[in-house]
Parts: C-alpha cells; sequence; structure tokens
C-alpha cells in the first residue's frame, strides 16, 4: 500500500486525475477521486465470497460506460444469500470498492462478508446483534463489508476513506470494512 509522508492527503491530492488504467502503474491515495469521477479508462471488480464459494472478477466499466451485463453479475454475486434474492447494487458502491482496491496495490480478491440484504435478513441480523442499523444501506444496494488478508482493516479504511465517495466502517474486532455509497462519515476502530 502506498502511504503519504504524514498521512494527510490533501483536497487538491484527491481531486487529481488518475490517469492510468488498472494494469498500468500502482495508483496513490492522491488518485482515487479521478478515478471515482470516471478518469480511470478500465474498472474492475475482484471477489470472493466464502459463504457461497462463488468468486467474480470482471470488468464492469471501459472508457466511460457501465457494462450491463457486467453489472448483473455483481447483483447477483452480491446477493443475500440467506434468501437467495439480489437487488441492484448502486454503480457508485461497486466503484467506491474497485477504486479502493485499487489503491492498495494487491491481486488479492476482496473476501464479501456481506453486501445485499433482504429487510428480512437485516432485521434477523439486527436481533443477534447491536451492530446493524436498523436502516442499513445493506437493504438499499448501497454497502457492502469486505475483508483482506494482506491488509490490516486500518489500511483498507484508509483507502476507502481516500476516496472521499461515502461511508467507511471500522470493525476491526470482527476483522472487515463496511464500505457505501451514502453521506461521507466514518465511524469504528
Amino acid at each position: 500500500m502506498t502511504q503519504t509522508g504524514t498521512g494527510n492527503i490533501s483536497r487538491r491530492g484527491l481531486l487529481g486525475a488518475f490517469a492510468a488504467t488498472i494494469v498500468a502503474a500502482a495508483p496513490t491515495f492522491s488518485k482515487a477521486a479521478g478515478f471515482i469521477r470516471g478518469a480511470g479508462d478500465i474498472r474492475q471488480l475482484r471477489m470472493y465470497c466464502g459463504r457461497t464459494g462463488e468468486s467474480i472478477n470482471t470488468i464492469y466499466w471501459i472508457e466511460g460506460k457501465y457494462i450491463r451485463p457486467a453489472l448483473a453479475e455483481v447483483d447477483h454475486f452480491m446477493r443475500d444469500w440467506h434468501m437467495n434474492e439480489s437487488t441492484t447494487i448502486d454503480v457508485r458502491a461497486i466503484d467506491i470498492m474497485a477504486a479502493s482496491h485499487n489503491l492498495m496495490n494487491t491481486d488479492e480478491a476482496y473476501l464479501l462478508i456481506s453486501g445485499y440484504r433482504t429487510s428480512r435478513t437485516n432485521e434477523r441480523l439486527r436481533a443477534s446483534s447491536r451492530l446493524v442499523a436498523k436502516n442499513s444501506l445493506h437493504v438499499k444496494g448501497m454497502a457492502a463489508d469486505l475483508r483482506l488478508h494482506s491488509r490490516s482493516v486500518s489500511q483498507i479504511a484508509r483507502a476507502a476513506s481516500a476516496c472521499g465517495a461515502g461511508g467507511v466502517g471500522r470493525y476491526t474486532k470482527s476483522n472487515f470494512v463496511h464500505m457505501d455509497c451514502g453521506p461521507v462519515r466514518s465511524w469504528g476502530s
């Protein structure tokens, strides 16, 4: 993972264009916002789901256009496996996951802990954990809980926060990071 010297990220740096593609030189945190805002040529998502045993490695955006069949594949992959139901995953959430992953300069696929959740699944999870939000963005297809074995919760959260494009929750004890495309905010330790 590339780090800045002081740990501070300037607004000017975040607004820098992301000129390299996924297969080019290693990106830095200062290039995240340009990637999110569409300056990249290719966007790719790599994930694995331990619950279903499925993997996904798809290019879902090329030169300014989303690839609908690839997005449908992401929708199915991120389904509520408890109920085997899917929804349309918000492309902003997909972009945040892809940009964060790209910033960490790793080929390891994310481990998907939780993607889309039906209301019924979310209520069941809320009954057993105080950490599950009543109005969770997972229910709207706007959030994912992710892990990388090669990166710490802090490193993943820092990459997601560098995107400046949604919520980032650190769940250090459970070893995952929540990313969503809701309001910019952060929580956890």
